[in-house]
């Protein structure tokens, strides 16, 4: 990437595929043809205020099910901004109504973004414990028609916990109501929190763990931690589940991305250590190797990544599928990667990065309609703010077959 952070860039790029290889080694790439985007739209005065084009509208149904998009997509120029003035955001989600949720993992405050661009508080946690990088984590709708759940996944005193709260919408916008328990007992620490959850096609409930900082917890299917969960909407394990409680796979470390491509494959991206960061396509039951392996290991009992990048250039968290194409944003790599998961065996194309020059990057989520929204995550204690920052950005997708 340029020394000039604040260039901002969009690059044009194109899949190529692999033969037997099951697994992408990604370095950082230079010299990509590439075209330059429009820049993100100026705050106004209030930084909370932003005048850009609106967001795109939200799909009928918010939870990420099956793209309805189909074949491979590419990055186009027109970026902009929808919304700045963000503290320390974490997950984007799409509201029944078109508007956009955000939260904000130090104040356990759940912002609400409007059409017009104009952001306000929807809600805030009280039970939100922050500190490293724990706090108020990811986001997640149930739409139930007559009825909207609001969950998010958070760090409490003791715990990290999923929680739901019913939204009403009135003349005023979304009324907030009263804050249930969903699941709770996932292990906490400074570091290694997981946070991610997301509807699956199946309708179920997924959730990312961390294994804060006990990396043996990784490999035991009796605890929660290193784990990917999957439950019923009120918190049950689900039916089938293959250990016969709420874990759906293990091994894992750090997962911060889940994301369905147009086939039902499940993907995760996930935090390695010393060496290497990894996108892994998710099995009932798979082993994924933490912390016996890291990365590529060849061992019949664990279940390889597809991809992975050396750990100083990647630091992925939230991941967007659209078609067969999954797009992975990078916070210590400030990169969005696209990659090729069409393949019908285990190969992948070769990731491209496709955006960069706005820091770090923290989510990103299908809009429904052919776009991408993407956080930025500058304002975490790690990151170098700018003005303005952090943001939500619209990125437009073209297909590319």
């Amino acid at each position: 990437m340029s020394a000039d952070r604040s260039r901002r860039t969009v690059h044009a790029f194109g899949f190529g595929r692999r033969g037997a290889s099951a697994v992408v080694v990604v370095t950082l790439l230079s010299g990509l043809a590439g075209c330059a985007a429009e820049p993100a739209a100026a705050p106004t005065s209030d930084p909370r205020t932003v005048r850009p084009a609106p967001p795109s509208a939200a799909p009928s149904t918010p939870a990420p099910g099956p793209a309805a998009a189909t074949g491979r997509w590419r990055v186009v120029e027109g970026v902009g901004a929808i919304a700045g003035g963000l503290a320390a955001p974490w997950a984007v989600v799409a509201l029944p109504d078109g508007s956009i949720a955000v939260s904000e993992r130090d104040s356990g405050i759940v912002r609400v973004i409007t059409a017009g661009g104009v952001v306000d508080e929807l809600g805030r946690l009280d039970d939100v414990v922050s500190g490293g990088e724990s706090g108020l984590h990811g986001l997640a709708v149930l739409d139930e028609g007559d009825r909207q759940w609001l969950y998010a996944y958070h760090g409490a005193a003791a715990d990290n916990r999923v929680v739901r709260v019913p939204l009403t919408s009135s003349d005023d916008g979304w009324r907030w109501g009263e804050v249930e328990e969903v699941f709770s007992g996932i292990p906490r620490a400074r570091t290694h929190n997981g946070g991610r959850i997301a509807f699956g096609p199946d309708g179920l409930l997924y959730v990312a763990t961390g294994d804060a900082q006990n990396v043996g917890a990784a490999q035991d299917p009796e605890q929660l931690g290193g784990k990917i969960l999957r439950l019923t909407p009120d918190g049950r394990p689900a039916p089938g589940n293959p250990f016969g409680n709420a874990v759906y796979s293990l091994g894992h470390r750090n997962v911060q991305g889940l994301a369905w491509t147009a086939d039902g494959t499940m993907w995760a991206s996930e935090f390695g250590q010393n060496s290497w960061d990894e996108l892994n396509r998710i099995d009932a039951g798979g082993n994924y190797g933490w912390p016996a392996v890291e990365g590529l290991a060849g061992d019949e009992r664990f279940r390889d990544p597809v991809a992975v990048w050396p750990t100083a250039e990647a630091s992925p968290s939230g991941i967007a599928a659209v078609g067969e194409t999954v797009f992975m944003t990078g916070l210590r790599g400030e990169r969005l990667w696209a990659i090729d998961v069409s393949a019908a065996d285990a190969a992948v194309g070769e990731p491209v990065v496709v955006l960069d020059g706005y820091g770090r990057l923290r989510d990103a989520v299908a809009t429904g309609d052919g776009g991408l929204w993407v956080l930025t995550n500058n304002t975490d204690g790690r990151g170098d703010p700018r003005e303005g920052d952090d943001l939500l950005l619209q990125v437009p997708l073209g297909r590319i077959d």
